[in-house]
């Protein structure tokens, strides 16, 4: 599995594309549609209209690297279907991607240990 490092953000396009759109039709969409810089090293998620299938874009310093996924038997949970982006953090784009309902993950945050004396 695809996994970007804790530092990369992770946005979520809410509303279907086109699935047969590649690296540089899909920049397009988040420049021109999402209003992103598509060449930020930001991983972009994308869904097919079946919600069966997902597509990633992301810039890697050298170039767009587009990743894609499919369930066979299922479909992704996916946000309301509207214009617009929405954030996940990386629990949830693992739960995201594993095909699992995200919306029930939630990120531990790390408190550092008290003084001990």
């Amino acid at each position: 599995m695809i996994v970007p490092s804790n530092r990369v953000r992770i946005l979520v396009a809410t509303k279907p594309i086109d699935f047969r759109k590649g690296h540089d039709s899909l920049a397009a969409l988040v420049k021109n549609e999402l209003r992103k810089d598509p060449f930020t090293g930001t991983v972009f998620v994308f869904r097919a209209r079946k919600a069966d299938r997902l597509k990633l874009l992301t810039w890697d310093g050298t170039g767009l690297v587009m990743a894609d996924t499919r369930l066979e038997e299922h479909s992704f949970t996916w946000p309301a279907v509207k214009d617009g982006l929405m954030s996940l953090n990386h629990a949830q784009f693992e739960a995201l991607f594993a095909g699992l309902d995200w919306r029930r993950v939630r990120a531990v945050e790390a408190r550092a240990p008290e003084a001990v004396e």
